[in-house]
């Protein structure tokens, strides 16, 4: 808790005269970010930091696994879908991204399962939806004998099955019919601070540089 107060301290003395006017500036007009961006909960993935990004340029929805669940899915273990509604409805965001990335702690615990014993209950249901993945892993992946290796192939294919549950909400389909959204796929690598999307046309994920 001391480095978060010192950081507050610090970005207040030392930051915030680059940003006050786009502080009032948002304060009086409200936010109008251009994009969705669904990632992990992983304290070592930043939406802002790895795409530079200002104050209202990003609607951001953490949730542990980066995991979107179909639109049926009622009760608590859906509340990144009142996200997807309001980003895509009410703010009008041009592009939804989500976002997975390398050494993820949520995919290997769904590919290993938790234990009976432990008392996570609403881990092991929130997990438990991207069920299909895991599947996918066991009857497509057998070839993959290495941990690591499996774990981030199920990051990548989490991520396309992410996508897929996002045209199940009316309000994304009706905004894809339309042409005024865009989807994205992509996956972060944590060594290396790169970026990659996925290019439907070959099936793989390319880094992001290279297609520039």
């Amino acid at each position: 808790m001391e480095k978060l107060i010192a950081g507050i301290h610090k970005f207040r003395k030392e930051e915030l005269g680059r940003y006050q006017r786009l502080f009032h500036r948002l304060s009086r007009e409200g936010q109008n970010p251009h994009t969705l961006f669904i990632t992990c909960s992983d304290s070592r993935v930043l939406a802002e930091l790895i795409t530079q990004s200002q104050p209202g340029d990003l609607f951001v929805v953490k949730n542990v696994g980066n995991i979107v669940p179909p639109a049926d899915v009622r009760g608590s273990t859906n509340s990144t879908a009142a996200a997807i509604e309001f980003a895509v409805q009410t703010l009008g965001v041009s592009d939804v991204v989500v976002c997975g990335h390398s050494l993820c702690g949520a995919m290997a615990t769904l590919l290993c399962g938790i234990p009976e014993d432990e008392a996570m209950p609403h881990l092991h249901d929130w997990l438990e939806l991207a069920s299909p993945v895991r599947k996918l892993i066991e009857n497509d992946y057998g070839h993959l004998t290495d941990h690591d290796a499996r774990t981030t192939a199920a990051a990548e294919e989490n991520v396309l099955f992410a996508l897929e549950n996002l045209h199940t909400y009316p309000v994304v389909a009706n905004r894809l019919a339309e042409g005024t959204l865009r989807l994205h796929a992509w996956f972060f690598k944590i060594a290396t601070a790169e970026m990659f999307a996925y290019d439907p046309s070959i099936q793989q994920f390319l880094l992001i540089e290279s297609q520039t």
